[in-house]
């Protein structure tokens, strides 16, 4: 190209009327564990996170893959991101060992771990952002004993056990029910732990249930949405939906529209939103190296069992048809027009 040209397009770049081109930004990986254990990653945190990373930095690149429900794919996943120019590696682990093999893998090529929504254990993690988790379970435990009468019997069908997640639910849920079990309290009748948050096994989990109790069941404190759907299907079956009550979490437009069809009593909302912008800001002073940015973004501390890991904790939410309005619908976290269906179109709620 010629000296002239090259000065006339350096002139026109000047004047506005071409736009120079952007230098390349940071590439950003985000990396969900499955789609069954909660759709919200595919559905939410997915397109949350990468809207969030495009408005503070559009020069940026996100690579977003989930494993769905595969440990080895998940740090094949982390390999290929790393090899594809990743400079965070934003990870929501699907297991433990998942979780610190992604670490070692990204600790050799210098590249910083930001765990998001679980926590990432048994490995240094540089960041961690997500929700008060063991508050979750609490929030759950604590709404069917304010609702429940004494002698009440109940059932914990609780989530994954090999993530830290599903054990901080389990805590809180038992931090708050094992006060009130016993002396003339709540009945705990069956207990279970839920592999990999799974629907289908959770309503396995409430048909054994309904069988060693013989149907005599007043409460369900169930981890999440998911495991909730498979849960009402069981007492469906035993014409007992509606009368038992249920928790879930994650405040999803199916559990959203079983309460409003009476059949799901409660769910905990996350403002996902908050959380994956959150994570966006984070990442992006991580890949730019600025750590005491970082270190200002923290509000808290956690210890995971490798190190003290600077945090970002959110807080949970109960939402019942009560207030459904007032939270997750004046959040804009969904509309009435995607949980206003089916049975769920007779409440209240649904009448604009």
């Amino acid at each position: 190209m010629s000296r002239l040209k090259l000065a006339t397009l350096s002139l026109l770049a000047l004047s506005g009327m071409v736009a120079p081109a952007l230098a390349a930004g940071p590439t950003i990986a985000f990396l969900m564990p499955c789609s069954t254990c909660a759709d919200r990653f595919e559905g939410q945190d997915k397109p949350d996170f990468i809207a969030a990373i495009k408005d503070l930095d559009p020069t940026a690149t996100v690579i977003a893959n989930n494993a769905q429900g595969s440990a080895d794919d998940q740090v094949s996943q982390a390999e290929a991101a790393l090899t594809n120019g990743a400079k965070v590696l934003v990870v929501s682990p699907l297991t433990e060992a998942a979780g610190a093999a992604i670490v070692d893998k990204a600790q050799a090529q210098h590249v910083p771990v930001l765990s998001y929504d679980g926590l990432l254990t048994g490995a240094p993690a540089d960041f961690y952002v997500s929700f008060q988790n063991e508050k979750v379970g609490e929030l759950q435990g604590q709404y069917l004993i304010d609702k429940l009468p004494k002698g009440s019997t109940i059932a914990l069908i609780n989530g994954s056990q090999d993530i830290d997640p599903g054990r901080q639910f389990k805590a809180g849920a038992h931090k708050a029910i094992d006060s009130a079990v016993g002396n003339g309290g709540l009945v705990l009748g069956f207990e279970a732990d839920t592999q990999g948050f799974d629907p289908a096994k959770a309503q396995t989990e409430m048909e054994q249930a309904l069988t060693k109790l013989n149907d005599k069941v007043d409460g369900v404190l169930v981890a999440n949405d998911g495991m909730a759907g498979g849960v009402i299907a069981a007492l469906t079956a035993r014409q007992l939906n509606g009368k038992v009550l249920v928790t879930g979490q994650d405040a999803t437009d199916a559990g959203l529209q079983r309460i409003l069809a009476g059949d799901q009593t409660m769910t905990v909302y996350e403002g996902i939103k908050a959380e994956a912008t959150a994570a966006a800001k984070v990442a992006l002073l991580l890949a730019a190296g600025k750590t005491d940015d970082v270190k200002a973004m923290a509000t808290d501390s956690v210890d995971n069992g490798a190190d003290k890991v600077p945090s970002i904790l959110l807080t949970p939410v109960v939402v019942t048809k009560d207030n459904i309005k007032d939270t997750v619908l004046a959040d804009g976290f969904t509309t009435l027009d995607r949980i206003c269906v089916d049975a769920a179109a007779a409440s209240d709620v649904c009448k604009k």
